[in-house]
């Protein structure tokens, strides 16, 4: 549970978000969490509005930084001016990714420095299979896009509670576009409060997500309206969230970093991202790997699910409905 320490005085918070600003320091949040769970109703409660509201703003100044820091690397239409190298998997790295990294791991550590950490570009540390707080990072979510001058390209970052995102950002500096979300108070795009869209018929849907994924759901379940190629996995889901896009589809493989800030910001504009039985991520797992996903409205999520689980002929039937 995020939570404080209750002393029937004020919350136990080290230095105030306003204290630090204009002095190079990040703002830092003592919460104490971990108290047996027989204890915690009479020892803890639940970290309270204006306290979320400076620790969102902190990690949304962070990411403003830490896309500034990657847009140097960035050239629209053309190559990255970034070394780039592959991992032993063959994916690609680039130089941007690892200063991205480098900046937030000390930055957001010093937000909250019990929270754990996972990310993309760091060595897993199984010490956050311990902790209650964990930032999950991803640097640059499609490197292959931002390497090539593609502007759809994200910084996503999330921090878990619990093992569920309570704070979220997909920041996709090339196109200026900047999605937030805490849990329980909505989700913005650059500021101004989204929805997903409330359509509820899969037929002529506006779809994200790779060819064979989407011609095989539109076999049972179409014709869509459009289909859109979106390198970033985060970006693909929030664009869901801001009724760009109606439903998203991932294949299986993506990792935490690719899915929990996204998965926040879906949440609060009234989506949900699950498995295509109707399941939600579990996060912050020893592999954090994830099978196939879909991303929709609460109105559409059901007719998806059924589409891509069902008889073929109820499938279709209901993706016609609305």
């Amino acid at each position: 549970m995020l939570a404080t320490l209750v002393e029937k005085r004020a919350h136990r918070i080290n230095v105030s978000s306003t204290s630090l600003r204009g002095r190079g320091r990040a703002p830092t949040f003592v919460v104490m969490t971990g108290a047996p769970a027989a204890a915690r109703d009479e020892m803890f409660m639940p970290l309270d509005p204006q306290t979320t509201a400076h620790l969102a703003a902190a990690l949304e100044d962070a990411a403003r930084e830490a896309g500034e820091i990657a847009r140097g690397y960035f050239r629209e239409g053309g190559k990255t001016t970034a070394r780039v190298w592959n991992k032993a998997g063959g994916s690609p790295v680039t130089e941007a990714d690892v200063s991205v990294d480098a900046f937030l791991k000390v930055r957001l550590s010093q937000i909250l420095p019990e929270a754990g950490w996972l990310s993309e570009e760091t060595r897993d540390d199984p010490a956050r299979l311990t902790r209650d707080l964990v930032w999950i990072v991803d640097p640059i979510d499609g490197t292959r896009a931002f390497l090539n001058g593609i502007p759809d390209w994200s910084v996503a970052i999330a921090l878990l509670v619990d093992g569920r995102p309570r704070l979220g950002v997909v920041h996709a500096p090339a196109l200026s576009s900047f999605y937030a979300a805490r849990a329980g108070a909505g989700a913005t795009l650059n500021g101004a409060a989204i929805v997903a869209n409330a359509r509820d018929a899969l037929a002529g849907s506006r779809v994200a997500g790779p060819r064979p994924m989407v011609d095989a759901l539109e076999r049972r379940a179409g014709p869509f309206a459009s289909v859109t190629k979106v390198p970033s996995l985060a970006l693909r889901i929030a664009r869901v969230a801001a009724g760009d896009v109606d439903l998203a589809l991932v294949t299986a493989n993506a990792r935490d970093w690719d899915l929990a800030a996204a998965d926040l910001v879906l949440a609060e504009a009234g989506g949900a991202l699950t498995d295509p039985a109707g399941m939600a991520p579990v996060y912050n797992r020893p592999e954090p790997v994830h099978g196939v996903l879909v991303a929709a409205s609460h109105a559409l999520h059901p007719r998806l699910v059924e589409a891509m689980t069902g008889d073929e002929t109820d499938a279709r039937r209901s993706a016609a409905a609305g």
